[in-house]
């Protein structure tokens, strides 16, 4: 009896000495790269938790940088197997999180190195660039044939434009504009090309072939910013911005690195599409930007046979997207106009052409001059710009 107690202390150590401990987890968690970055997730501040059972059970909470990541799975399986491989662990339960706003700019800063960002002279006080954000709440809706064709028709009139294609998975601007140039660097700045006098850049000019791009947040923040401040845009009098479908990482960066921009929201008259466009408005009040109208489009079609309207996508999704976010945002939110279904403004995309400078008087061609040249309108603002004037004692 008396080498009960020996015996079960012994029993104990070895009990306790078979648990893995938390850095033991650690270090096998460091030897897992993010597929994207190639860099440990330790180091990346991905790893959010380690718990530890009794029976050698480890539960691991990994952050994510977007919600529905598409290396979700991959991330999952390659941190099960490193943990796994810990003596002592006898089951490993992974459990995924999504970073936030502020995670994803430490994130961002340091995989910069800690440098500070460049600046983004947009933002700047002194600019007078009008910044235009092109939105929707849903893809196919057209976003990006208004947006090359508002661009084209400002130019057209001897604006100083520039496009960004901020849809870095769905970009399609360099063929709408006809954009055949490619950029070209000197010294630590980008000269984009320029196509009908406007100049536009594009993840598509820096891929092979029609190559996707799958990046997740801090990429897309990254080249977002070197779009914005990297490339030598010059004075421009507009920048427009095509920005993805939805409320995504791009919109979010947008609202950080361009805090002035504007937001033009497109939508078709279908009801189901202008609730999604609304939704996507209403980021707005988040970000604090001002809404400068709403643009349907896709607003009927002519008929060959009487010229009438046919509403072929229902009517008013552009009246309820207006009104409806000017209750949510509390200042008036105009329709600026309807663009009609035009099979020429089709063609104009696909051939580079856009439709205001190839059929100027078509119902679409007319329609987007018409919107375009009220936004080219409104001034350039001296709202934040120093005059350079100091005060004097002299009456």
């Amino acid at each position: 009896m008396r080498f009960a107690q020996p015996y079960h202390a012994c029993m104990a150590t070895v009990t306790q000495d078979s648990t893995p401990t938390e850095d033991a987890v650690r270090a096998a968690l460091a030897t897992v790269n993010d597929p994207e970055i190639h860099r440990p997730i330790t180091d990346l501040g991905m790893v959010k938790s380690v718990a530890i059972a009794q029976d050698g059970t480890v539960d691991v909470g990994v952050y994510l940088t977007v919600s529905g990541c598409p290396m979700r799975e991959t991330i999952t399986s390659n941190v099960s197997e490193a943990v796994q491989g810990v003596p002592g662990v006898t089951g490993v339960n992974v459990e995924l999180d999504v970073m936030s706003d502020e995670q994803r700019r430490e994130l961002a800063s340091s995989l910069r190195g800690g440098k500070a960002e460049r600046e983004v002279p947009f933002a700047q006080p002194g600019s007078l660039t009008r910044v235009y954000c092109v939105a929707s709440g849903k893809g196919g809706v057209g976003k990006s044939s208004v947006t090359v064709n508002l661009a084209a028709s400002m130019a057209a009139q001897g604006l100083k434009v520039g496009v960004v294609d901020a849809d870095i998975y769905g970009h399609s601007v360099p063929r709408m504009l006809g954009t055949e140039g490619r950029p070209t660097q000197v010294e630590d700045m980008i000269m984009p090309p320029s196509s009908h006098g406007v100049k536009v850049i594009s993840i598509g000019m820096f891929t092979p072939g029609n190559s996707p791009v799958v990046w997740r947040g801090p990429m897309l923040h990254r080249a977002l910013q070197q779009f914005l401040a990297d490339v030598y845009w010059g004075d421009l009098d507009v920048l427009l911005l095509d920005l993805p479908p939805g409320t995504g990482d791009i919109a979010i960066s947008v609202a950080q690195l361009i805090p002035n921009a504007e937001i033009l929201v497109v939508t078709t008259p279908q009801q189901a599409a202008a609730e999604v466009a609304e939704r996507a408005g209403s980021i707005a009040v988040q970000t604090h930007q001002k809404i400068v109208g709403v643009i349907e489009n896709m607003s009927g079609m002519p008929c060959p046979h009487c010229d009438e309207l046919v509403d072929v996508f229902g009517t008013g999704g552009g009246k309820q997207v207006a009104e409806g976010l000017t209750r949510t945002t509390g200042a008036e939110v105009p329709v600026l106009g309807g663009i009609p279904i035009d099979i020429r403004m089709r063609e104009g995309g696909d051939e580079g052409k856009p439709v205001v400078l190839s059929d100027p008087d078509s119902p679409a061609g007319s329609a987007l001059r018409s919107i375009a040249d009220r936004l080219a309108e409104r001034e350039r603002g001296l709202q934040g710009m120093s005059l350079g004037l100091t005060p004097s004692n002299k009456f």
